[in-house]
């Protein structure tokens, strides 16, 4: 028997006058699971959010998270959900400690030994009044708050936006080692390449409606692919006027003088019958990011 969703909507419907914000919303998050929420500015997901933690109400259809109604039991989830909304307002008369005791008491525990222990690793001082702190640093505030407590689901808005490199590698460890202890994180994000580390699965959102759930690896065992051939004569413009007619072959471009790149789509056969016209020194293979699948799937609508 397959284990109860940690997360799920059921025909979740959000509409502000005449806009659908989100329509007919399905979604189940597995127990353990890193879950990416993708789409672009507008399509619906901070509104699921919203609805989720029941800051706002939807027009109808349900929630729940970990088998509890999110309108009639918000207040139990709240004790076992962490939260970072994408847009963070801290109160700035109080010290980061403050905040971190303050939120704790409303949880019913105040863990300070873990907030102290990542405070730490997210190199901030939580002992500095948050009034003056830059962006990034509250951000660090907010993860901490949202972290401290080792919530069975952490509910993260653009999670790492404002952080420099160096705590955006931080955050992942963090986000790594939660997934091991079996906690379940359901991740908005812009940053495809971090998607791409994180998560397990990602559902892709447009205009409020959902178009798609797919593992992270099936999204990447998508039908094109890039290819480099490094020529060892100066035939390179010839032979990328050649790769152009072949089926298949699109954005086809010459670089540093005698390198052919582009993109292919289908069997290769035809491409290595034509390369072998050719003087190839070296052959380049590259699968497409996450980033060129997430813009090829929505250039296709």
């Amino acid at each position: 028997m397959s284990a109860q969703p940690v997360i799920e909507t059921q025909g979740l419907t959000k509409h502000y006058g005449d806009v659908e914000a989100l329509q007919d919303l399905d979604l189940k998050v597995q127990p353990g699971e890193v879950f990416g929420y993708l789409g672009p500015n507008g399509a619906g997901k901070t509104t699921t959010i919203r609805v989720l933690l029941d800051l706002i109400r939807p027009t109808s259809g349900g929630a729940s998270i970990l088998g509890m109604d999110c309108q009639r039991d918000t207040l139990a989830i709240r004790t076992c959900v962490g939260y970072l909304p994408g847009e963070l307002s801290l109160w700035d008369n109080l010290t980061g400690w403050q905040l971190v005791e303050y939120m704790g008491r409303l949880r019913g525990v105040v863990p300070r030994d873990h907030a102290g222990e990542l405070a730490e690793r997210l190199d901030i001082d939580l002992s500095r009044k948050l009034h003056g702190l830059s962006s990034g640093m509250k951000k660090k505030v907010g993860l901490v708050q949202a972290f401290m407590h080792k919530p069975e689901v952490l509910i993260l808005d653009e999670p790492s936006g404002g952080l420099d490199p160096l705590m955006q590698q931080m955050f992942y460890e963090i986000v790594d080692e939660v997934r091991e202890a079996g906690q379940t994180v359901f991740l908005s994000s812009h940053i495809l390449p971090e998607v791409e580390r994180l998560c397990d699965r990602v559902a892709i959102l447009s205009g409020g409606r959902l178009q798609a759930v797919e593992r992270v690896s099936t999204l990447k065992q998508v039908s094109f692919r890039w290819m480099t051939l490094q020529l060892g004569t100066s035939a390179a413009s010839e032979a990328a006027h050649q790769f152009a007619q072949v089926p298949g072959v699109e954005e086809v471009s010459v670089r540093n003088g005698n390198a052919v790149r582009f993109r292919v789509s289908g069997e290769l056969d035809p491409v290595i019958k034509e390369a072998a016209r050719f003087h190839v020194v070296d052959l380049a293979y590259e699968e497409p990011s996450l980033e060129e699948i997430f813009l090829t799937y929505y250039g296709g609508r």
